[in-house]
């Protein structure tokens, strides 16, 4: 597979991502990379986490790379992809529904979009049995799953590569180069495969985590 990289962000300062958007209360800094937290009141529940898309559209047969740190759990993380309105619509034309970061927005609203959630601490059972999860929305689809090799914050000593490619609707998911899941969309059991659109990174609070060297390749035959 020929890949070419089309984006490239090393998230070491404020202006690399001064024009991303910010749904929900974020909390930013940057130590060797950028550091996202919750910036409201712990009170709020499933109402204080947030959604952080890159204002960019990119095209269908894509892979996108970062290394991500844990710093503080409980939480969880998550990547979304392929997102666009129902319509085919830019995530943030005004046709669409405000959303603030409450998670229904995103999975049972008026967007469409492949989500992986990966670092599952949030909950005492998702920390009994770690998996990495994809599901297909709109409609909080279930998709595939496969076990989480990412330790506690306790145990986390250095920068994990994260990898998702999606080409042809087939989706594979890796850290570190291991392979956690790959599944193939056939466009049938849960509506059209999803193809081009926007990226964002999401978490439940009170997680804290880095994230740098963000990456995004074209993928092709050949």
């Amino acid at each position: 597979m020929k890949e070419t990289l089309i984006y490239q962000n090393p998230l070491t300062k404020e202006s690399d991502i001064s024009d991303w958007v910010k749904e929900g209360e974020i909390k930013t800094s940057f130590s060797e990379g950028l550091i996202l937290e919750n910036g409201a009141s712990s009170e709020l529940g499933d109402h204080a986490h947030f959604t952080y898309w890159l204002p960019e559209k990119f095209p269908k047969n894509i892979k996108i790379t970062w290394d991500f740190f844990p710093i503080r759990e409980p939480g969880l993380c998550m990547m979304f992809f392929s997102a666009l309105g129902k319509n085919g619509e830019g995530i943030f034309s005004d046709t669409l529904a405000k959303r603030d970061g409450f998670y229904p927005q995103y999975h049972s609203g008026d967007i469409n979009c492949y989500h992986i959630s990966y670092f599952r601490h949030k909950h005492p059972e998702e920390r009994a049995f770690r998996t990495c999860n994809l599901r297909k929305s709109a409609g909080f689809h279930f998709i595939t799953q496969g076990g989480d090799p990412l330790p506690p914050v306790s145990d986390a000593i250095e920068d994990y590569h994260m990898s998702i490619s999606n080409y042809e609707g087939k989706i594979i998911f890796t850290i570190n180069d291991l392979e956690i899941f790959s599944y193939e969309d056939d466009g049938k059991a849960f509506g059209p495969v999803l193809e081009e659109g926007f990226i964002g990174f999401r978490q439940m609070a009170p997680m804290k985590a880095r994230y740098r060297n963000l990456e995004v390749y074209t993928l092709k035959e050949g």
